[in-house]
């Protein structure tokens, strides 16, 4: 009967943790796959993760966890020859759009999005980390098994990166 409670109890943290960081693996799956239906079911499969590892996870560290997931996920859908070949011939990726944008805003923000899919892998998940999901370099280092000064460098470079991209997108050169 004890094991019936347990499980209870289990269900009931996954679906609090799925309803408050499941927009957040969507979102970080999807600006790094721009493509809606993968993120969809890279975010499922996250959740599946979870679901079955959950007691692993360490306490106030479970967005942590969850984006770590999302993006080992996403970099293995990414290592797939087919998925290269047909994303990265793709013309302009999108924008999550928001009703609440102006049609110049959805304009930079597709523009940004471009910018940002023109990175390398390193500097574009550093950059959708660090923007996108609000964690610190230090967050970073430690979700992705890497020095902080070499988050805080890929940054710096990602920046700069985005900044002539950005430049050459407005003047068209």
């Amino acid at each position: 009967m004890e094991s019936q409670g347990q499980t209870a109890l289990y269900n009931e943290q996954f679906e609090k943790l799925y309803a408050q960081y499941a927009d957040d693996v969507l979102r970080m799956a999807y600006f790094y796959l721009a493509d809606k239906h993968k993120a969809e079911d890279v975010c499922q499969d996250v959740f599946v993760k979870l679901y079955t590892h959950g007691d692993e996870i360490e306490p106030g560290r479970e967005k942590a966890w969850l984006l770590r997931v999302t993006v080992n996920t996403c970099r293995d859908l990414w290592r797939g020859a087919w998925l290269r070949r047909v994303v990265l011939g793709a013309p302009a990726l999108d924008v999550m759009p928001s009703q609440e944008d102006t049609v110049e805003q959805r304009e930079e923000k597709e523009e940004l999005m471009r910018a940002i899919h023109k990175l390398p892998p390193s500097f574009r998940e550093t950059i959708l980390l660090h923007y996108y999901q609000g964690l610190g370099i230090a967050e970073i280092a430690k979700m992705l098994n890497l020095p902080e000064g070499t988050i805080s460098s890929r940054l710096s470079r990602a920046r700069k990166k985005l900044q002539i991209l950005l430049k050459e997108e407005t003047t068209g050169e």
